[in-house]
């Protein structure tokens, strides 16, 4: 028996599934979870000395590589200072300044403990703003463990096979049914469900209930039932009628947030939402969450305003310490055009692959089974190959062997850091097109 198999018998007696997040449990591609020990760099080594090339990298947070040295030097700083103190300090006053001098519309930050908590404060905020009570998300979005938004949902949902089904009008507000147990029914009432990638859809929902909709909330580059990269002219579509319906636009960029660019999506598609929710990278790897706005409407958060949020660890001086030396390793572009150099090295590696293909922005990417009815690029989970959950265990499986390791979902996607090589890339594009 391995260590891991023993560790992992020792935790399910004493944690649900024996982790505590549900990917991790490996329940997509069977066997049993990898008990890792330590990381550095872009190596991962588990309990029984075995070595893997992470392209995991922590679901995201880590563009720098594991232990990157300026961040852990930040953090035995900050460690030496105190743990924090739940006062007012000045380290998250240096992060939100450092982040709304180079994102000028993101006029103020709050920043909480997690992607989730920052998606429900978001929320809680666009219904306080309008007065509205409506909330639209899109299918295969995934935003957190939020109770009203566990509908259609992508990340470990995507593929547990927990029911995500809808009405037979998916813009009907309460149609779409939770992904989730623990969820009562008035709570996605107000909750309506579009389609991805389909602005005549999108239109009719406005037309319908665009005077009842609180706000519009999506992943511009949604990452979490796959690689779906939405046309420019969907995501401007979508902004069109918010400002036509006077609904709030928020971009869900918890992934993409400084990592596909310093300001995320939102700078490459060249459109401001009205909040942002960020995550992962923001706290150079330890737990963070945030969300920007304008500032008439982060205003109305307590203390100044009358809509309520709070958090005892939020602003934690050792997560803010993090997050500034990530950040300002990140501000002139050269580790963005160092990791799209990657990616092409990657694309070009998989060129031509039979049987498995590539969608990638950025250092995303994402392997997906495909077969002759696959269109040029996939925008919507109906647009995924119907093999590929069945074929990812296999490969993912034939990659961990191989000493390579990916998320342990057919949903999840990849990710490049700056740690990684040129022949590790290669490497990782033979072992799944070989």
């Amino acid at each position: 028996m391995s260590n891991s198999d023993a560790l992992y018998r020792r935790a399910q007696q004493v944690t649900p599934g024996g982790v505590h997040s549900p990917v991790r449990a490996f329940h997509q591609v069977g066997g049993t979870p990898v008990f890792m020990h330590s990381a550095r760099g872009a190596w991962l080594r588990d309990v029984d000395g075995r070595r893997y090339i992470d392209f995991c990298l922590g679901f995201g947070p880590l563009i720098l590589g594991h232990r990157h040295p300026r961040i852990q030097a930040a953090i035995h700083r900050a460690l030496n200072r105190g743990l924090g103190s739940g006062t007012a300090e000045a380290e998250s006053l240096r992060l939100a300044e450092l982040i709304t001098r180079r994102i000028p519309w993101a006029e103020q930050v709050r920043f909480l403990n997690s992607g989730t908590e920052a998606v429900m404060t978001a929320l809680r905020l666009a219904r306080g703003a309008t007065g509205r009570s409506g909330i639209l998300k899109f299918a295969g979005c995934y935003h957190g463990h939020v109770d009203a938004l566990l509908i259609q949902a992508g990340s470990g949902l995507a593929g547990a096979g927990q029911p995500a089904t809808a009405g037979e009008d998916p813009g009907q507000p309460g149609a779409g049914e939770s992904s989730s147990a623990g969820i009562p029914p008035g709570v996605v009432t107000d909750t309506l469900v579009a389609p991805l990638d389909d602005e005549q859809a999108l239109r009719a929902i406005f037309a319908a209930h665009g005077n009842q909709i609180a706000a519009a909330i999506i992943e511009p580059l949604p990452a979490n039932h796959g690689l779906l990269p939405q046309r420019p002219e969907f995501l401007q579509t979508l902004a069109d009628e918010c400002r036509k319906h006077g609904v709030l636009l928020i971009f869900d960029e918890v992934i993409t947030g400084f990592r596909v660019a310093f300001g995320g999506y939102s700078a490459l598609c060249g459109i401001q939402p009205d909040l942002v929710t960020w995550g992962k990278i923001i706290g150079g790897g330890l737990p963070a969450g945030a969300l920007a706005g304008r500032r008439e409407l982060m205003e109305q958060l307590a203390p100044t305003g009358p809509v309520y949020q709070a958090g005892t660890l939020a602003g934690n001086p050792l997560t803010m310490a993090a997050g500034i030396a990530a950040l300002s390793q990140l501000t002139d572009g050269s580790v963005y055009a160092s990791l799209e150099t990657l990616g092409q090295q990657l694309d070009t590696a998989f060129a031509d692959a039979p049987g498995w293909r590539l969608q990638r922005a950025g250092s995303l990417f994402w392997p997906c089974a495909t077969d002759p009815a696959t269109p040029p690029v996939i925008r919507s989970p109906a647009q995924i190959p119907a093999g590929h959950a069945e074929r990812y265990p296999a490969l993912f499986h034939r990659l961990l062997d191989q000493g390579l390791y990916l998320a342990p979902s057919p949903c999840e996607v990849g990710f490049l850091c700056t740690a990684h090589t040129p022949r590790q890339v290669r490497q990782l594009a033979r072992a799944i097109t070989g």
